[in-house]
């Protein structure tokens, strides 16, 4: 021990002691520290709250780590803001602004190549940690210039860039029909950008009729048929205009139609669903059943099997989930920052405005992956009417053809042929709901077989 010690004051001794600088060597001396801390006043350009014609009076103090800081953790229930103020937003009273189960946040892990509960995937989650760079804590402070007037206004956790995966909930469930079962989003407060995204989405054939017992439409077809020309095609004398009386007529998508999600926004306070807005174009529906109808043709009237093929139907697909389904983002370099503020702020460097009490904002768009629902789609009956009023669009500008003196509707075969509907046409509305996405099961965040740890 007394050599120890007396190494130890030898070393002391002997060390270099320090030399005063002058301004000149001073201003000439480069280095980076650990901690910085910067400020924002309210007449500063970068002061996005004054430029808004917010608050003019905030100003920001800002202390950042200039560092990359990497974490792995599972928070089992995370609750913010619950109560309060904000109870009675949009008639939500009882909600919480931020309120998630079984949190998770850790490296992307095997999500870029595999993405299961096998052993190997598993270690590679727990074993790698997300990484945020930057981290820092800024300080929202009304009449910063005043010491007797100054006031904490907001305080926000966040770092410049987040790179990793999150997951909410402890697995991506369904009910035996395939529907999806909410678990982990509870209600959100905040503000995120949906990265632009594509799915598949295999539509049910269904069965209509005008006035029937089976999902009437109450939609008669209009058009116009001719007779064939025998030798030479096209349309002869014979060009009568036609109305169905009834038909029962089933549909049957033959294609599977391709989801197209562009980049878009999910906000609000206390929210626990959200409306994404997709679009596809349906081709090769397939028109089979029978028909009737009233012609001006001497009062001639028709009726019998027809069969016909839809194409280029354009739809855009309204979906509308519940935030309980959507179980994990990657964070490819997402600015993101949890924010707690008395009023409305726009924070420096954020996109939304922190809504008062608790705010989550992820600021660059965040990826959801495949937009695939686990189960096949069917049409809702107003999508199905609003489809009918383009077909008689089509119908009304282009013959229906009935072979040589009309013969074949006469005798009881009516063809609506093939219906290529212009580019130009409506698109048609249809709504999937809480839908079960494939995309969204995840790897758990534990070693073992634990959905949770």
């Amino acid at each position: 021990m007394l050599c120890a010690l007396s190494s130890l004051g030898n070393g002391v001794s002997h060390a270099a002691p320090l030399q005063p600088l002058t301004d000149e060597q001073l201003s000439a001396t480069t280095g980076q520290a650990l901690m910085s801390l910067s400020y924002v006043s309210p007449t500063d350009v970068r002061n996005l709250e004054t430029g808004r014609k917010g608050d003019t009076t905030i100003g920001f103090y800002k202390l950042s780590m200039e560092a990359n800081l990497e974490l792995n953790l599972n928070i089992n229930k995370l609750q913010l803001g619950c109560g309060g103020n904000n109870s009675a937003v949009a008639g939500k009273g009882g909600l919480c602004d931020i309120d998630i189960d079984n949190i998770s946040l850790s490296g992307l892990g095997n999500t870029a190549t595999s993405n299961t509960n096998s052993e190997s995937d598993r270690a590679a989650r727990a074993g790698s940690s997300a990484v945020l760079s930057n981290p820092f804590m800024e300080f929202a402070i009304k009449n910063p210039d005043k010491a007797s007037q100054r006031e904490l206004v907001g305080v926000r956790l966040s770092a410049e860039k987040a790179l990793g995966l999150i997951s909410f909930g402890k697995e991506n469930l369904k009910d035996n029909n395939n529907n999806g079962i909410p678990n982990g989003i509870n209600s959100l407060s905040g503000y995120m950008e949906i990265a632009p995204q594509k799915g598949s989405a295999t539509i049910n054939p269904i069965t209509i009729s005008q006035n029937g017992t089976m999902n009437p439409t109450d939609v008669a077809l209009k058009g116009k048929a001719c007779d064939t020309l025998l030798i030479f095609g096209g349309c002869g004398v014979l060009r009568p205009n036609y109305v169905t009386t009834s038909y029962d007529i089933t549909l049957t998508p033959q294609s599977v139609a391709t989801l197209d999600l562009p980049q878009q926004i999910i906000t609000g306070k206390r929210i626990n669903s959200a409306t994404l807005n997709a679009s596809t174009t349906v081709n090769n529906i397939l028109l089979s059943g029978n028909l009737a109808a009233d012609t001006d043709l001497l009062g001639i009237k028709i009726s019998g099997k027809t069969s016909g093929v839809l194409n280029n139907l354009k739809v855009n697909a309204i979906i509308d989930e519940n935030l309980g389904l959507f179980h994990k983002a990657s964070l490819n370099g997402t600015s993101a920052s949890l924010s707690l503020q008395s009023k409305d702020i726009q924070w420096t460097g954020a996109k939304s405005v922190a809504q008062k009490g608790w705010w989550l904002e992820f600021s660059n768009p965040i990826d959801i992956g495949d937009i695939t629902p686990n189960k096949n789609v069917d049409i809702a009956m107003p999508t199905i009417k609003d489809a009918l009023a383009e077909v008689n669009k089509y119908l009304g500008a282009n013959y229906v053809q009935c072979g040589t003196l009309a013969t074949s509707c006469l005798l009881g075969n009516i063809p609506l042929g093939t219906a290529n509907l212009p580019n130009n046409a409506n698109p048609v509305n249809m709504d999937m709901t809480n839908l079960s996405l494939k995309n969204q099961d995840f790897t758990p965040n534990c070693y073992g077989t634990l959905k949770f740890c």
